[in-house]
Parts: structure tokens; sequence; C-alpha cells
């Protein structure tokens, strides 16, 4: 059995926990916060520990998966935890996952661990479609498309702001770009033509509402590259109406082969009725396979791209030629 950690319990450490006890072939050890751990009811029988415990480098797991945000905790509790254990994370400030992975990469190698940054569906499972494709059709053009759905990150990113009480943020297409892609048509599309944002915020009484939405909208890596409206509600409309964690998006390559220039298409899509739950399972089983990877004694950071597929799966190799392949 791999032994899973999980530290901390929003919405995507609650995702990883009903992806591990699905998974006939985990347990979870122990769910640990910054909080109070009598404080946090969890839905399964695991352990809720402090982060004190994890600190000592003497908990008895396999595999972290740590489940913060990218704006401030990850950058910080990656590289931290990755000298004491094999760590996983869902990293998705794009910009800087190249520095993100050195400080992982030099942590875990000094610790003889491995660290896998930057994993779910985007980055992650978005991220090996657009390899494969431009690996397949050098000629031609890769397109991400996200939504309409909430970016956990961009929510958290924006509840980080001085006034914000919560927060759901929502990417969405831009209908006529999403068309010209599809159609063939190879459009050059910056940034801002792709798509927009959508914030809806709840903030404490008396808070400068124009001084947050002038945070939000210069906010670096996340809004200023985007046309971006900010909704102030209350808190009951944002119960009543943004509740839900909805997601999905699509990769489309459109590229040619031969020397008539015979055109192909190639469309990977989601649509995710949960994003954490489903971000959740992609961490679990990448999760299955760092463990197998540091018992073979491969060691440092990792991203999706550095990882076989058989790693992911708990069927055998055998099973996977007989019935997958």
């Amino acid at each position: 059995m791999i032994k899973v950690g999980i530290l901390g319990y929003g919405n995507l450490g609650r995702g990883v926990e009903a992806a591990v006890t699905k998974s006939d072939d985990m347990e979870l050890l122990a769910i640990y916060t910054r909080r109070d751990p009598k404080t946090v009811t969890v839905k399964t029988n695991t352990t809720v520990k402090s982060t004190a415990d994890l600190d000592t480098g003497k908990e008895d797991i396999d595999v972290l998966v740590i489940c913060g945000g990218s704006a401030t905790d990850l950058p910080e509790m990656t590289p931290k935890y990755a000298k004491l254990y094999n760590v996983i994370d869902s990293f998705d400030t794009h910009a800087r996952i190249p520095e993100h992975y050195t400080n992982v990469d030099n942590a875990s190698k000094a610790a003889g661990k491995i660290g896998l940054i930057s994993c779910g569906w985007d980055p992650g499972m978005f991220s090996l479609n657009r390899l494969y494709a431009t690996s397949i059709l050098p000629d031609g053009q890769a397109y991400t498309f996200w939504g309409k759905g909430v970016s956990q990150g961009h929510s958290d990113a924006i509840r980080r702001i001085e006034g914000v009480v919560d927060a759901r943020q929502y990417t969405v297409p831009v209908e006529d770009a999403l068309r010209r892609v599809r159609n063939g048509e190879n459009p050059e599309l910056s940034t801002r033509e792709k798509h927009t944002r959508e914030c809806y915020v709840v903030v404490e009484e008396g808070a400068d509402k124009a001084r947050i939405e002038k945070e939000i909208k210069e906010m670096p890596n996340y809004f200023s590259d985007y046309d971006t409206t900010v909704n102030f509600i209350s808190e009951e409309e944002l119960k009543k109406n943004h509740s839900g964690l909805p997601h999905g998006g699509s990769v489309i390559y459109t590229g040619e082969t031969g020397f008539d220039g015979n055109k192909h298409v190639i469309e990977y899509s989601l649509n995710l009725d949960s994003n954490p739950e489903f971000t959740g399972a992609v961490l679990t089983a990448y999760a299955r396979a760092i463990d197998r990877l540091n018992k073979e004694g491969v060691t440092g950071a990792k991203t999706v791209f550095d990882i076989a597929p058989a790693y992911l799966s708990p069927v055998s190799a055998d099973e996977l030629r007989a019935h997958f392949l």
C-alpha cells in the first residue's frame, strides 16, 4: 500500500481525499493542516494532524500531496517539504514554473526524493496533449481554451487581497476565437483575444471597492493581460449562485502533413462538474507514479512530461498490454 499524506484541506484536499479512498493500492495516512486539527472535520476516518508533525520529517508517508494555492503557498511549501518527503503539487502560475522547478529540484535531489510539480489538468493533462500534438505534427499551431469555469488559483489570488472575504473567478473563452480555430483558420490570437475573466467578489463592510478592483485588474500573471469584469456581490448571492466549482476546456491543434498540405485537427476536451475533484484524481494517479519511481532510485524535480504513462496505473504491465494497448 502506498501511504499518502495530504497537506491542506480545502476544496483540492477534499478532492484528493476522495480519490485516494477509491484507490485500492493506497492508504490515506493523515491530513495535515495549519489550523488547529481539532477544528477540522474530514469526510473519512483519517487522522488530522498539525503541520508541526510534518516538520519533523518523521511522518511515515510515501507521498505528500500539497494542496495549497499557487500565489503564495506552493512556492514556499513544496521546496520545504521536498527536503523531507516525496511531494506533488498543482502549481499553476505558468510564468513561474521554471523558477519553481529549480527550487524543488535542488531540495528533492539533496534529500534523495522526488518533487513532481504543476500536476493537474492544466498544467498537466493539457500539457501532455500539447506535447503529443506538436511532436506528431510539427508544422502546426496549438491553441488552449479554458472554461467557462471557476479557476481555483485565480479565485484564491483574489481572496488574498486585503478586504476580500470570498471570491469566484470564471474564465470564459471568446466564442469567435474558438470558432475560428476549430474551422482551421489558424488565427494569430493574443492572450486578451482568447479569454475574458469574470470575477464575483464579496468584500468586508466599508472596504475600498475601487482599490480592490484596481488590484484585481492589474495583478500580473493573473488578470493584467485579460479583459476583466469585477462584480461585487453579497455573501448570500455568492453561496446561492456560485457555490459550484465546474470547469473544463480544450486543447486544439491544427497542423499539416505531406507535400500537398493535408490538414488535421486534434482536440482534447474536458467538461468537469468539479474542478478540484478531477484535479485531485490526477494528483492521486501521479502520486502512485512518483512513489514507484523513487523506489527505483529516481530523485529530483519532475513534471508530467517525465513520467511514463504505465507508472500512473494500478494495473500490471501485462494487463495494460492485453487490454489497453
